[in-house]
């Protein structure tokens, strides 16, 4: 994946977490009551988009949110 997409949905991420007055902390907990293994410490590398990201983490932290995927993933302009 390009490193500068993943680092622009990092930042949807965190501007969606924020949004929400959201720490990592308590994201990081609510994905952990579901299974879904992200530490805080992840969850910070995710949104600064040095760490993938697998599509069961994309779903629960959309659910968690209340976004949408088009929320979640950037527009990238066509090449």
């Amino acid at each position: 994946m390009n490193n500068q997409y993943e680092k622009n949905m990092g930042q949807n991420i965190r501007a969606l977490r924020e949004s929400k007055n959201m720490t990592q902390e308590q994201l990081s907990a609510k994905l952990q009551l579901r299974n879904c293994t992200i530490t805080r410490s992840a969850l910070a590398k995710i949104e600064v988009g040095q760490r993938h990201l697998y599509p069961d983490e994309i779903f629960h932290i959309k659910e968690i949110l209340n976004v949408s995927y088009e929320d979640i993933f950037p527009v990238m302009p066509h090449l």
